[in-house]
């Protein structure tokens, strides 16, 4: 897909890592299947990219119709896996099921990641992960990527046409919708035999949590809400605004520190150059790249350069060297920053599913996606909102039930969690979720970003609320030691 396209999914999504689900290796020692509720499963490994050991997991699918008013057309099958706890004794019998990001993510490819922050709670209980219906292994909706370097919304609205063309000759595209979920994860429910479960939701996960809870209180035990997007808050026009909001924090820790002052600048007057000059004019830059150490030719546009920025401000541990990289492309030198922008495009472009995601924002968000002129000079301006404009206009549409905008009011426990620097779903969003939880709490970690239960010592408060089910009664004070990210100064870190 284009330039601008790449940026406008990626611009949804969580950063994550490219992870993958497949068959124990023929060397490993024989695993037995087993059954969960009417479910038998059989033996697999998570495996991730990143170094981490495979987990040993239950793997299964759950035939359930793609349009439930149909129920003798098309199915799904849905990819579900199951980690269950190694050892006997305590066993709680609600599980925890994860709930990936994007909309595009696929829940079992994105948990191994995560699974340091659920150590202690696979002590206990079951970790369901089922990939939504269009992602993953459950009938995956992606689109192939287009050709050309036309980065008009009317390009990305023809990409998008085409896309939809393809896609539906296997899929019903009105069907993949956050409620069709909500369906499909109430008949898990069922089929493993839980009578409650614990939702944790990452993201736009957190708004399948949420409608989850709404829809099915009784079953819902509790929730997690990592990154939150309340139920009121459209997906439209909302990144440009969260991103510079976050940008104008984190460079902060740079014009307030002396040395990188004196060192650098000021990153948001000079990336604001930088991108004005790339708009004018961009440039060919010779750089290595990363993955096979081969030197190349590429071009770096403004495009490129906003969706390194929005990336890299997800994870403010990476987003600290975002004030030299600025610096030196500001001077001239644009090898590093073509480089990251590369590999970083070329890691996020197949880790989301574009058609997936379209069906969720274009059937619920879409009246959202406006341009508006405070938006005209921010790092991503208006390009996004009027990209996923262009492509929800010819793009198949469900219906979202009436009340799908009203905010979650309930009793069931809920443990809300944001990052202070988080470039998509601010600290204001977590605020406005708990105040319709009475039996909700927020914390804000200094520092974070987007994605933060696996912060400090989060993954122990998680376990606690998992245990207690009781968010007010968590001692946080732990979360006081989680310190700044200090700005990079140099290749080499930060000053002594």
């Amino acid at each position: 897909m284009s330039r601008t396209i790449r940026t406008t999914v990626l611009g949804m999504a969580v950063a994550g890592g490219l992870l993958g689900c497949s068959a124990s290796p023929p060397d490993a020692a024989p695993a037995k299947g087993m059954v969960l509720g009417s479910l038998a499963f059989k033996p697999c490994s998570l495996d991730s990219t990143f170094g981490r050991a495979s987990l040993e997991a239950q793997c299964a699918t759950l035939q359930v119709p793609e349009d439930r008013a149909n129920p003798q057309g098309r199915r799904i099958a849905l990819n579900i896996a199951w980690l269950a706890p190694e050892k006997e004794g305590n066993f709680k019998p609600d599980p925890v099921l994860f709930l990936a990001g994007g909309p595009g993510q696929s829940a079992v490819d994105s948990y191994p990641m995560l699974d340091p922050a659920f150590t202690k709670v696979r002590e206990q209980r079951n970790v369901i992960l089922v990939d939504q219906r269009g992602t993953g292994d459950s009938n995956l909706l992606a689109c192939a990527d287009s050709e050309g370097t036309d980065v008009s919304a009317a390009a990305m609205g023809a990409h998008a046409a085409a896309c939809a063309r393809t896609l539906s000759q296997k899929a019903d595209l009105r069907h993949y919708t956050t409620t069709d979920a909500v369906a499909d994860l109430e008949d898990v429910r069922k089929a493993i035999g839980a009578e409650q479960i614990n939702l944790i939701g990452v993201s736009y996960g957190t708004r399948v949590a949420q409608q989850y809870a709404m829809r099915h209180p009784q079953q819902t035990r509790s929730i997690v809400l990592d990154s939150v997007v309340p139920n009121s808050q459209p997906l439209g026009n909302i990144f440009a605004r969260n991103l510079d909001d976050a940008l104008a924090k984190q460079f902060a820790q740079c014009t307030l520190t002396p040395s990188c002052k004196d060192a650098l600048g000021d990153p948001r007057a000079e990336l604001d150059a930088l991108l004005a000059r790339l708009r004018a004019q961009p440039v060919s830059v010779t750089y290595r790249d990363a993955a096979t150490g081969e030197q190349k030719q590429g071009e770096l546009n403004a495009d490129l350069v906003a969706g390194l920025v929005r990336m890299y401000a997800y994870m403010p541990a990476a987003g600290a060297l975002l004030p030299k990289l600025i610096h030196e492309a500001s001077a001239g030198r644009y090898e590093n920053l073509m480089a990251l922008a590369q590999m970083l495009q070329s890691d996020m472009s197949q880790s989301m599913a574009m058609g997936m995601q379209l069906s969720v924002v274009c059937s619920e968000d879409a009246d959202s996606m406006v341009a508006t002129a405070g938006d005209e000079h921010t790092v991503l301006g208006n390009r996004m909102a009027e990209g996923l404009a262009a492509m929800c206009a010819v793009w198949p549409k469900g219906k979202a039930p009436a009340d799908f905008h009203a905010p979650l009011a309930t009793q069931v426990p809920a443990l809300v969690l944001e990052g202070e620097f988080d470039p998509v779903t601010p600290p204001r969003y977590g605020e406005e979720v708990v105040k319709h939880l009475p039996n909700g709490r927020l914390f804000v970690l200094r520092g974070q970003g987007h994605n933060v239960i696996g912060a400090g010592c989060m993954p122990k408060l998680f376990t606690e609320f998992m245990d207690k089910a009781d968010a007010r009664a968590l001692d946080a004070s732990c979360l006081d030691k989680i310190n700044y990210v200090p700005p990079f100064t140099s290749f080499n870190g930060w000053e002594p």
